[in-house]
């Protein structure tokens, strides 16, 4: 009989104890503790078992815990060496996952009210008189209010009690320590908060006398010289590492077995094309456990990982990105692949500066994978040069296309009249709905730049946008060589009963006296440079070729259509 699908259920415990579904990934314990690394930081995408790991390494160390039956039938029971070691360390254990507060004082007080709650749990050593009267107000002085300099020791401050009641050195765990950096940097208090942080990591992870070993999970590795500039003695464990590669996520056997259990196995190939695609230290086939477990709970395919949480930052980065991102961005849209240099150390103060940085937030995210990587050499010495990427699979394609929709979502029916108006070619009606979408949705692009830039940030989301309403009927390009120059819009409808469109953005110059001028100006700039070579070629003929000619002055729009043409 196949076991209950809990969803959401993170507590290791919990879910033995209610014969829960999971995927046996004690093996883990094993291999992290005979790696002997002091301090390990292990990054993956939202959803992969990160707490539960942290919630399995708790109950499984912890003295609170020993002699418990949790783990017999799993992995890490085989061994007796491991059945001996459970239960005999004392483990601190917390996670920064709720902390998405708006402003650093916010944060601040959240991440000392946690630490607050995790004193309590130790309130034992208040009670047996084990504290000195000194520590005793230390201890009780521990609150949301508490000084910085106070917070920074806390841990180890904490670390220390417990080495002296149990005589051995702490197991700190710290889940989903870059939530606070990921909201700091979308709240715009980012140098307040690493400040703050880096004294507690060091204090903790570095400077801890009282330290066994220690581990932090998160979505990203955040730069070292942002908060981890002190701690020299930390593993990083990233995507592209080789250790732990099959110890998050599913891979494809653990989805065959599971497909077996719950009479599924005949879904195969359409739980693949869905959620296979994640690849972590070169093992392929890993599939995200959280869409797998509502696969199995409600029997069909979904949207499952891709709306568990916010997708606003990558959303943000994507919409005011520059005008190369944003034609990378459709490219991997229309299911193809870009070159990046990936800097798997995240810096978060150049996401808006520096393409590259993108992408290796999307890599970490796991909204793209990896798919090949092209190598140069240099003095005889063979080094990664550029990594080829695609989106991961299926479902997170879905959830872009979505997210681009969203960013019309202000001008959603004055958008879809655009839509229908340019099918219709009705020049009357498209000028009339897209000077409302773009009055409604320029600022939204990018609100920093100048009145000339706004309609190059603004036309490249509104390609996206139209590749998204229109991918069943057209393909859509943008920014292609075509006769004697690049075009800025083409649409070449797959039924060929069908007119292909060219569309040429101009924002009006000091030469030009109206937007009548500057919209004709790019009309004959389409023919001037024989931007329809590339359609004439395949057959189109001139009378199936509709030309546009946008014209924009800070948020207004006038559209002219090439006369004569139909």
């Amino acid at each position: 009989m196949a076991r209950i699908t809990g969803i959401g259920l993170q507590d290791f415990e919990k879910i033995r104890r209610q014969n829960i579904f999971l995927v046996d990934k004690t093996e883990f314990i094993k291999e992290w503790w005979e790696n002997r690394d002091d301090v390990t930081l292990i990054t993956r995408p939202r959803r992969f078992g990160k707490t539960l790991t942290i919630s399995m390494l708790e109950k499984f160390f912890s003295p609170e815990y020993k002699g418990t039956d949790i783990f017999e039938g799993l992995d890490i029971w085989k061994y007796e060496e491991y059945r001996k070691l459970q239960g005999t360390y004392p483990v601190i254990s917390l996670s920064f996952s709720s902390i998405k507060e708006t402003s650093y004082e916010e944060v601040k007080r959240k991440i000392c009210k946690l630490i607050q709650l995790l004193y309590r749990r130790y309130g034992f050593l208040l009670k047996e008189d084990f504290l000195e009267p000194g520590e005793k107000e230390d201890f009780l002085h521990i609150s949301a209010d508490m000084e910085e300099y106070e917070a920074s020791l806390s841990l180890q401050q904490l670390s220390g009690y417990l080495y002296r009641y149990y005589g051995k050195k702490v197991i700190l765990l710290l889940d989903e320590y870059d939530t606070p950096m990921q909201e700091a940097y979308a709240g715009g208090y980012w140098k307040e908060l690493t400040g703050f942080v880096r004294s507690l990591f060091n204090a903790s992870f570095k400077d801890n006398p009282y330290l066994e070993r220690g581990i932090m999970t998160g979505i990203t590795r955040v730069s070292k010289e942002s908060i981890f500039s002190d701690l020299n003695n930390l593993e990083v464990v990233t995507s592209t590492s080789l250790k732990y590669k099959d110890k998050f996520g599913f891979t494809e056997k653990e989805v065959e077995k599971a497909l077996v259990e719950y009479d599924l196995e005949d879904r195969k190939e359409e739980v693949k094309r869905w959620y296979d695609g994640f690849c972590f230290g070169g093992w392929k086939g890993i599939y995200n456990p959280w869409s797998i477990i509502n696969f199995l709970d409600k029997k069909e395919v979904g949207l499952y990982w891709a709306n568990t949480s916010s997708n606003t930052l990558i959303g943000k980065i994507l919409q005011k990105g520059t005008r190369q991102i944003k034609e990378s961005f459709e490219k991997l849209l229309e299911g193809g692949t870009i070159k990046a240099e990936i800097d798997e150390q995240i810096v978060y103060e150049q996401l808006d500066l520096d393409e590259n940085a993108v992408w290796s937030l999307m890599l970490a995210g796991g909204y793209l994978k990896v798919v090949g990587v092209e190598t140069g050499t240099e003095n005889d010495i063979q080094w990664k040069k550029n990594y080829l990427l695609s989106v991961t699979n299926f479902e997170v394609a879905v959830m872009l296309r979505g997210l681009v929709k969203s960013w019309f979502a202000s001008a959603a029916s004055n958008y879809n009249g655009f839509i229908r108006a340019l099918l219709q070619d009705d020049v009357e009606a498209m000028n009339v709905y897209m000077n409302r979408v773009a009055m409604a949705t320029f600022s939204y692009f990018d609100s920093s730049v100048s009145e000339e830039q706004e309609p190059e940030r603004f036309y490249h989301g509104f390609v996206l946008g139209l590749m998204v309403d229109l991918e069943d009927r057209y393909v859509i390009t943008s920014n292609r060589e075509s006769g004697f120059g690049r075009y800025d819009v083409m649409l070449e409808p797959r039924n060929r009963k069908d007119p292909a469109v060219l569309i040429e953005f101009k924002v009006q110059s000091s030469r030009e006296k109206s937007l009548s001028d500057t919209a004709r100006e790019a009309l004959r700039q389409i023919d001037a440079k024989g931007y329809d070579a590339g359609l004439r070629s395949r057959g189109f003929l001139p009378g199936q070729i509709r030309k546009y000619g946008f014209a924009f002055r800070g948020k207004q729009v006038l559209i002219k259509k090439e006369e004569g043409v139909f």
